[in-house]
């Protein structure tokens, strides 16, 4: 298995995340590839320092940044990574696990690095199997020949690359919701308030399922919400 992790100015979580990974039991059965797409802190150093594989993406985007990790990958099967995400330590069974019983995709559930209330109803949700459950910080697993079937993500796609890759691939393959959780960090929610990002989650996913155009997307999400990146929404 390859874990790829797209990157831009992640020099406070990269390091602890690649020795998070090098330290789980199953290890020496995966590589760490980190895509990095034009960091301007030291996000690039410290990956190459902590034993993982660095590439430079040409191109600046969260989709374009994975594809090309995948094309560099050595392994069958994918998995998609954020930088603020932490997996199961069971990582590698699990989703091996899941390939071996029929499913060449699926992601985890969620668990959030915050003690709200309201952010472990959100976790709670995400065990079932609807579309505006998913998202790419609980992670995404595919194997190498479905991802080249559908020619990977979309790179004309700033955002929402993850739920339109997961609508392809089902249309004539099966889903796993592995029954754990991955544990992402509820920067976004801190940065801005619960009410806030749910109200701009919910009015992006309605003009994605209508059909808007990634520009449309784009000038709305940065209009509702004032995440770190400014006028990057996918974030990292």
């Amino acid at each position: 298995m390859t874990i790829i992790i797209p990157t831009l100015n992640e020099e406070k979580r990269i390091e602890t995340l690649i020795h998070y990974l090098q330290s789980l039991p199953d290890s020496k059965r995966f590589e760490i590839i980190v895509v990095d797409g034009g960091s301007t802190d030291n996000t690039c150093a410290y990956a190459r320092k902590a034993g993982a594989i660095l590439l430079n993406s040409p191109h600046k985007g969260r989709a374009s940044q994975m594809n090309y990790g995948a094309k560099n990958a050595h392994s069958d099967i994918l998995f998609f990574l954020h930088a603020d995400s932490t997996p199961p330590t069971s990582l590698w069974w699990d989703v091996h696990r899941a390939v071996e019983e029929g499913y060449p995709i699926g992601s985890y559930r969620t668990r959030f690095d915050s003690s709200s209330f309201l952010l472990r109803i959100n976790a709670f949700f995400t065990r079932f199997d609807k579309l505006w459950c998913r998202g790419g910080d609980q992670g995404l697993f595919i194997t190498k020949t479905l991802f080249t079937e559908l020619n990977g993500f979309r790179e004309d796609y700033v955002i929402m690359e993850d739920y339109d890759i997961i609508i392809r691939a089902r249309k004539d393959h099966p889903f796993r919701i592995i029954p754990k959780a991955m544990l992402v960090s509820s920067r976004k929610y801190d940065t801005n308030n619960y009410l806030r990002v749910q109200l701009a989650n919910l009015k992006i996913f309605r003009m994605y399922a209508k059909g808007a155009s990634q520009q449309e997307m784009v000038r709305r999400y940065n209009h509702l919400l004032n995440y770190r990146y400014g006028k990057n929404p996918s974030g990292y």
